[in-house]
């Protein structure tokens, strides 16, 4: 809830339920076995997100506010977890077929590898977010990170250090890369009239509807595509290029300077 650029985003409404709910909605529609959790933060401003979770359903963890990677560790140790789907909570729109197909080639070289991601390099459109690790990849991370970075975003010195893990990656088919061109996250007001847009449009006939719906979609009405345009491309990579060694400048740009729309 304490999102800096947009306070209270995964409690927006869409179509009548929290982006939260519609996100784990999404979630749910995968093909793979898997036990959905909600880990969220002590403070009591996420109050309201663990009530949302009992009224949705859903298990959760509280934990650390800025420490994301003891969240997921604490989380995952909690349920017993022998592997560890990472989905970030601003991403309303993934698309359940993107999340099986990385779990598909995951458990197909599952002794090949120990996190497989589709980020690295990113070739989805953005908010379609999919890491994958074993609970010892995970572990290893949590006794051995130290940085700031590493400890906020949870996976860095995983896919950072190549020499220390088994490291895969699946990349949009046909060689596409619509990973800076199409933003299907949320940061901005503009993210928000995007998204709630895209559910108005294709909700009512296809309650699962695709990634390639929503890339089809703002074909015909490319005013959609334009809400929230000027922010494709922003990610938080844009803080840490001097840090990170496997980012380059490519990956990511910087914000406008000034919000078009304000909620």
């Amino acid at each position: 809830m304490a999102s800096s650029r947009l306070p209270g985003k995964v409690m927006l409404p869409i179509l009548g339920k929290s982006l939260l709910a519609r996100m784990i909605e999404r979630l749910k529609m995968i093909s793979h076995e898997a036990e959905v959790i909600i880990a969220t933060s002590e403070t009591p401003a996420d109050d309201i997100i663990i009530n949302e979770a009992i009224n949705i359903g859903v298990p959760y963890y509280r934990g650390s506010l800025n420490n994301l990677l003891d969240r997921h560790y604490q989380a995952a140790k909690l349920h017993n977890a022998d592997v560890v789907l990472k989905i970030p909570s601003d991403c309303p729109l993934i698309d359940p077929r993107i999340v099986d197909h990385v779990l598909d080639y995951f458990f197909a070289n599952q002794n090949s590898f120990d996190f497989v991601s589709n980020l690295h390099p990113a070739t989805y459109p953005d908010g379609n977010d999919v890491e994958i690790m074993t609970m010892d990849c995970l572990t290893k991370a949590w006794e051995q990170a130290s940085r700031e970075l590493e400890l906020e975003h949870t996976t860095p010195y995983i896919w950072e250090n190549p020499q220390l893990f088994r490291l895969g990656n699946v990349t949009w088919p046909a060689g596409l890369d619509y990973s800076m061109s199409h933003r299907f996250t949320i940061d901005y007001a503009e993210d928000y009239y995007f998204i709630e847009r895209v559910f108005r449009e294709l909700y009512a006939d296809k309650n699962n509807f695709s990634c390639d719906d929503i890339l089809n979609l703002l074909t015909q009405k490319p005013e959609i595509y334009n809400i929230n345009a000027q922010y494709a491309g922003v990610n938080w990579y844009r803080h840490h290029v001097d840090e990170l060694k496997t980012i380059t400048s490519a990956q990511t740009k910087q914000a406008p300077t000034k919000n078009l729309q304000e909620l």
